[in-house]
């Protein structure tokens, strides 16, 4: 996200470092083992205290329990502190700190190897360094973590800050599909899809959105996994989509590259996106180098826009009130774009305990819509390529908001998005 204050785009790039809370084991005999020293128990404590399953969650004294374990060493614990500090929603933010937590665990641990490969692609903590994001995220693979394998596939295929590779991208992809990763099935399937391979593309999502629970669109705040396995459901029904004629008033698809964002880059990747579609090659990264706030950080609106006119490109910002009244408007904006053949940028605020400060940004495109279903298609540099996702309409009112995309705000609460300008 971007700045006025400061928000973290953490949507759909980081899942929870260790695994969920097993509740087999009673909570006195647990605790008993962890006070005993035992540090996989104090793991299984911290755990558990901080999903709250079979005890009262309790952040704090989950950080404390892990501090215990990760102080002897154990892999898996420091990953646990790692990510605390990375997120920062229960110790103060520290990506430095964060790094070197998952430095020191990532041979050991392919969750803080896949984490430290974020770190060195997203510039969390270290200067980027894309080579060794795809070196660690790759050795996390071979010690069988899906997701890593899916996010390097992800890059090779974007070529975002690496040579484009289809042969890698493919091959990963596999990987992941191997691991039953939903992320790494949409990827797949999305391969599958573009060499003409329907049936195959679409065996493979439909293994996708059978992993975890999906309905008829999806929630645009979902964990990773769970977007990835709707984003399976969704991709079935877009098959016949992606290829239908567009007819004004009633349906519009417009067809976007990919690109995989990192840690807090969602703004300049989205941007990156609606700048390729006009025909720029440059990649999220490229865009983020724009403008004056350094990599690993968020970008404010204002230099989102003033970047797109240093690649020639012509943009304005539009901004609709946040009341029903808004709303009707800036969706007729939007329909009225897409019947055109443009896509638009737009921005999203999530409100909850989970985000640190309450609330989080997001910055995608909107790029087609079903009138009868009242349905509209997003491009989420977020989720897995090709980063398509249903929102109903009441979803995307709900979340079509912002007062913090940067000082052209004026921390003012309003629907912001870019269009293409053009006269």
């Amino acid at each position: 996200m971007r700045t006025i204050p400061l928000t973290l785009c953490l949507l759909g790039i980081m899942t929870a470092s260790a695994r969920p809370a097993d509740v087999a084991e009673d909570l006195p005999s647990l605790r008993s083992r962890a006070g005993q020293g035992e540090v996989q128990a104090q793991l299984e404590l911290a755990i558990r205290l901080r999903d709250g399953k079979g005890v009262a969650k309790n952040d704090a004294e989950a950080i404390a329990w892990a501090h215990r374990a990760a102080d002897a060493g154990h892999a898996e614990a420091l990953d646990f502190i790692g990510f605390a500090y990375l997120r920062g929603n229960v110790v103060k933010r520290n990506p430095a700190v964060a790094f070197g937590y998952f430095k020191a665990a990532a041979s050991e641990s392919a969750q803080a190897a896949f984490n430290l490969g974020q770190c060195y692609f997203g510039a969390q903590g270290t200067e980027q360094d894309v080579a060794q994001a795809l070196a660690w995220w790759e050795k996390a693979a071979a010690q069988g973590h899906g997701r890593a394998a899916a996010t390097a596939a992800m890059v090779h295929l974007s070529g975002e800050g690496t040579a484009r590779d289809l042969v890698k991208a493919r091959r990963l992809a596999e990987r992941a599909a191997e691991l039953n990763n939903p992320s790494g099935l949409v990827v797949l399937g999305e391969l599958q899809f573009q060499a003409g391979d329907l049936e195959a593309a679409r065996g493979t999502w439909t293994r996708a959105s059978t992993l975890l629970p999906t309905g008829p669109t999806g929630h645009p705040a979902q964990p990773s996994d769970n977007a990835s396995a709707q984003q399976g459901a969704d991709l079935l029904k877009l098959m016949e989509v992606r290829k239908r004629k567009p007819e004004p008033g009633k349906f519009a698809f417009v067809q976007l590259p990919h690109i995989h964002q990192g840690y807090n880059n969602c703004g300049s990747t989205a941007c990156a996106t609606f700048a390729r579609f006009q025909g720029a090659t440059l990649g999220g990264w490229d865009y983020k180098r724009l403008c004056p706030s350094p990599l690993g950080t968020g970008t404010d609106w204002g230099h989102l826009l003033e970047a797109s006119r240093k690649i020639g490109q012509k943009w304005r910002l539009v901004t609709f009130t946040p009341d029903n009244a808004g709303f009707a408007e800036a969706t007729a904006m939007l329909r009225r774009e897409l019947d055109a053949g443009r896509p638009v940028v737009v921005d999203f605020k999530y409100i909850g305990p989970q985000y640190p400060n309450g609330s989080a940004g997001h910055t995608l495109n909107v790029c087609g819509y079903l009138a009868d279903e009242d349905l509209y298609i997003l491009c989420n540099p977020a989720v897995a390529t090709p980063g398509l996702q249903l929102i109903t309409a009441e979803d995307l009112k709900d979340f079509w908001r912002s007062d913090h995309y940067g000082a052209l705000s004026k921390g003012i609460l309003s629907r912001p998005a870019f269009v293409i300008d053009p006269s």
